[in-house]
């Protein structure tokens, strides 16, 4: 028995009780080392209703570990020829700005907005977000890190230009295919021939087996475990090592992680991790790698909530990689709240949608910190806070009045920054969590507001 599986003894009891305590459905777990599959097991219910038991082979759908997918074939068009990745890639309005390069792109420092959408109908049926219209740079390319689902959807725009095939095609010719790993798949629902997981509310609600979206390159990849661990330490096969350093040159997105070509990459002392995660509406898994070493592990769950992800997770990290810290794989950072400090308490402008300009009018109450927004002949009031990086955050029960935001986003929230006197920021209309129906979209729309 090799070290890593010694190591790992027990690990079938943890996974029952992570399971069982936060009341998610089923994981399925992969231990890959010098591309040998040490360990692959799964645990709980693929499919509640149907008591169908989980298996190694049964396939996850991905959520956002499908970005590395994508910068992957966009890495291995450019060795081709194919494209270049510090080509700007146009986008649809003029800013004034650079068009962002491909580079960009995949390290989320293109200047798009925060956005996703899901559509759970079947094809033709439903109403469905068309992201076009919020498909624009709210910042010059190369600055700011802002996780972008729009720049994954432009970069699976631009290879299937550049190739003349369908970004799903491409991507099992040219990376599934060749690395032999045949049961990964790119599409709204999983094909076969392995069964796949249901995906769940944290309540236990079913999610339909359909599912689409227009970033289909940040988000629509599904993988048995075993398969996405054998990717993570081989996918580098298919570039050529220069290809292969720009994926892991990172920039720094917190102390402790940065984002290069479609991974995130830990900084400081110890071995180089390499990593990402994944979550949407009834999926949440991630994958890691120490290149050093040719490890890698992989955790699919098939729940919204990532509590059991984590956990086991962490597990398994801490028996096989001596002096893991979970923040090495954790992307997120701590922006503590703080009072809000503005030189005036009302304030008059307007949300930029697709649809126009919406007036809108916002007072803030010093005295407890809580904000009223009125837009649309409604109001409500919200607490407010400031932090690092916004002079004033709040979310409110109310919707944009516009037909995207009715389709499944019927909250708002306000990200603005103070800057000579004016707000500026983006108006986020989105759906908080899967309590609910099911995970809505959220759609970023500029805002801007000046003292009254």
């Amino acid at each position: 028995m090799s070290h890593a599986l010694k190591a790992l003894n027990g690990l079938a009891e943890y996974c029952t009780a992570a399971l069982d305590e936060h009341n998610c459905p089923s994981v399925s777990v992969a231990v890959v080392e010098h591309g040998e599959v040490l360990l692959a097991e799964a645990h709980g219910l693929a499919d509640v209703t149907a008591a169908r038991g989980a298996t190694p082979e049964t396939a996850y759908a991905l959520a956002s570990i499908t970005k590395p997918l994508t910068a992957t074939a966009i890495c291995v068009a450019a060795d081709e020829g194919l494209l270049d990745l510090d080509t700007p890639v146009p986008v649809s309005r003029d800013h004034g700005w650079p068009a962002p390069t491909v580079r960009q792109l995949l390290q989320h420092r293109g200047g798009f907005g925060a956005h996703y959408d899901f559509h759970y109908a079947a094809p033709g049926n439903g109403e469905q977000i068309d992201a076009t219209p919020y498909a624009f740079l709210h910042r010059p390319p190369g600055t700011a890190f802002e996780y972008a689902n729009l720049g994954y959807r432009a970069l699976g725009h631009l290879l299937e230009t550049a190739t003349g095939q369908r970004l799903a095609d491409f991507v099992r010719e040219r990376v599934f295919e060749p690395l032999g790993l045949t049961a990964l798949h790119m599409g709204p629902t999983y094909p076969g021939p392995a069964p796949r997981a249901t995906r769940y509310t944290p309540d236990g609600r079913a999610y339909p087996p359909y599912c689409d979206t227009s970033h289909p390159g940040a988000t629509l990849g599904w993988a048995p475990a075993a398969q996405l661990a054998l990717f993570a330490q081989s996918y580098d096969r298919l570039l050529k090592p220069e290809t292969t350093a720009a994926v892991r040159e990172a920039r720094p997105v917190n102390a402790s992680v940065g984002y290069g070509l479609g991974w995130c990459l830990s900084r400081g002392a110890g071995p180089l991790v390499q990593s990402h995660g994944g979550g949407m509406g009834g999926t949440a898994a991630i994958v890691v790698t120490v290149p050093e070493r040719r490890l890698s592990v992989s955790v699919l769950t098939n729940s919204t909530d990532k509590t059991a992800r984590d956990l086991i997770t962490h597990h398994i990290l801490d028996a096989l990689v001596p002096g893991f810290a979970p923040e090495s794989i954790s992307p997120f950072t701590d922006d503590p709240a703080r009072p809000v400090n503005l030189p005036a308490t009302d304030w008059r402008g307007s949300i930029s949608t697709p649809e126009g300009d919406l007036p809108v009018s916002l007072i803030h109450f010093p005295e407890d910190d809580r904000v009223r927004l009125r837009l649309n002949g409604e109001s409500a009031e919200a607490p407010a806070s400031a932090s690092q990086t916004y002079a004033l955050q709040a979310a409110f029960p109310l919707q944009l009045p516009t037909a995207d935001a009715r389709i499944n986003s019927p909250a708002l929230s306000l990200h603005l920054h103070h800057d000579n006197g004016i707000l500026r920021g983006v108006a986020r209309a989105y759906k908080s969590g899967d309590t609910e129906g099911l995970l809505g979209n959220l759609l970023t729309h500029p805002c801007r507001l000046s003292p009254r």
